[in-house]
This record gives structure tokens, C-alpha cells and sequence, in this order.
């Protein structure tokens, strides 16, 4: 099943769009739904992965590490000056 949906873009977008669908040889609609889709799955892993993460700093098994250590072991990262991983 398939929904319709109206958006509104300006004219140099729908230009850039026409471009791509001769090039590719596929519609304006079929590019949008791919854009759309790719948009979702990325926007959701990331709301998801998130959740995740808050949720596990509720927990009693959460552990903090500040952000100095952090920024000194970044610092010299794959140098000879490596520190342990914090």
C-alpha cells in the first residue's frame, strides 16, 4: 500500500531533482521515496542508538569517564606517547 504526499521545494531543488531523474533514469517520485528512506533509517538508528545509551546511563553498570581523560588519550593517539585507553 502507498500513500501520497505533497511537499513543497524550490525551484532550483526541483531543477537538481529533474537533473538526477533523467540521468538515472528514474522518476522524481522514485528518487524522493529513496531519499526519504535513507533519511528515516539514518535518523532512526540515531534516535535509537541514543535511547540506548541514556537508558544504559540510568543503570547501576554505567561508567563516566571525564572529559579531560578522554581529550589527553585522543591527543596522542596512535603516537609513540599512546596512554591506555581510558
Amino acid at each position: 500500500m502507498s500513500s501520497m504526499v505533497n511537499i513543497r521545494i524550490d525551484d532550483e531543488t526541483k531543477k537538481r531533482l529533474d537533473c538526477l531523474a533523467d540521468a538515472t533514469d528514474r522518476t522524481r517520485s522514485h528518487l524522493v521515496k529513496k531519499a526519504i528512506e535513507e533519511y528515516l533509517n539514518t535518523n532512526e538508528w540515531q534516535i535509537q542508538a541514543t535511547e540506548q545509551a541514556l537508558g544504559h546511563a540510568d543503570t547501576a553498570e554505567a561508567v563516566f569517564i571525564e572529559h579531560e581523560r578522554i581529550d589527553t588519550w585522543l591527543a596522542n593517539w596512535g603516537s609513540d606517547k599512546e596512554t591506555e585507553r581510558p
